[in-house]
């Protein structure tokens, strides 16, 4: 199967190594997931950002997160988490409230109506991951997920002067924020 996605793309397979052949693949591998995600949410007025930010609100539970920790977890860097959460507080679905303790700590939580959504999307998100990569199994998706770990934490942090610093940047990730570092099914 090696090649056919370059293929597709109307590169010439000699001229481009397979490194770059691996990235190209991972690129339009998550761009179709992305859309076939965007796809499910769209018609409960969701984007993934704001579903993602949701899940972690959830696994926080009741204590909820500082937005800085939210950022933090989240699958794709977004960076105006402020205006993100805005737009979820302003329909209801989560609330901020200052730490008496540190004034400059702004706690989020989740609210009924977020766990509410979050509860009608829990079904249709899992079909949708069922869709796109459960025809794997069990061994193959492992496999999968050993393999991008393995990609995401030899990514040295953005701006550093390594050859691979550049491919980092390029596929928002930081070594430091590591995409799996934390990750969970609750992302």
């Amino acid at each position: 199967m090696s090649g056919s996605l370059t293929q597709k793309l109307n590169s010439s397979k000699s001229s481009i190594s397979l490194a770059e052949e691996a990235f190209v693949s991972l690129q339009k591998t998550a761009d179709v997931s992305s859309q076939q995600v965007a796809a499910t949410l769209r018609p409960y007025g969701i984007s993934p950002t704001q579903y993602n930010v949701l899940r972690i609100l959830r696994s926080a539970g009741a204590d909820g997160m500082p937005c800085g920790d939210i950022g933090a977890r989240m699958i794709t860097r977004d960076p105006d988490v402020t205006r993100l959460l805005d737009r979820l507080e302003s329909r209801g679905f989560t609330v901020r409230t200052r730490e008496h303790k540190d004034r400059r700590v702004v706690t989020v939580r989740i609210t009924p109506a977020g766990l509410d959504l979050l509860a009608r999307l829990d079904a249709p998100f899992r079909a949708v991951m069922e869709e796109l990569l459960g025809y794997l199994g069990r061994a193959e998706l492992e496999r999968l997920v050993s393999l991008l770990e393995a990609v995401c934490v030899n990514q040295p942090p953005c701006g550093k002067s390594t050859g691979r610093a550049a491919s980092s940047c390029l596929m928002g990730l930081n070594s430091s924020l590591c995409c799996w570092q934390g990750f969970s099914p609750s992302f």
